[in-house]
């Protein structure tokens, strides 16, 4: 037998230690991953739901409704198709950098 897996038992408290520590934390710890992984992918369902409805949707679905509008003398579907979009991705990047920060910090995976 491996001395790793041997425990010396020296009173109920020990026994609930050796217990907690080989059956209870494993459970834990991969429900813990599961669940932050469960959470990650609803951000990024949601922020590439975003994404798709501005780039795609603004940029070319939704460019004639939108048109009647303008920004900066540009009509505002060309400005999507053209800019809009990029800048809108680039805010999400950072609002998922700090969903994540939140996410690692509440699941205990943050690295401060």
């Amino acid at each position: 037998m491996d001395a790793s897996n041997v425990f010396i038992i020296q009173g109920m408290s020990d026994l609930e230690s050796c217990i907690t520590h080989t059956l209870i934390m494993p459970i834990n710890e991969d429900s813990n991953a599961t669940a932050y992984w469960k959470e990650n992918i609803r951000y990024l369902t949601i922020l590439l739901v975003i994404w798709f409805l501005v780039s795609y949707g603004a940029g070319i679905l939704f460019k004639g409704s939108l048109d009647n509008i303008r920004l900066g003398g540009f009509k505002l579907g060309f400005w999507f198709a053209q800019q809009g979009s990029i800048y809108v991705f680039v805010v999400l990047i950072f609002v998922y950098v700090r969903l994540m920060n939140k996410l690692d910090k509440k699941y205990g995976y943050d690295e401060d």
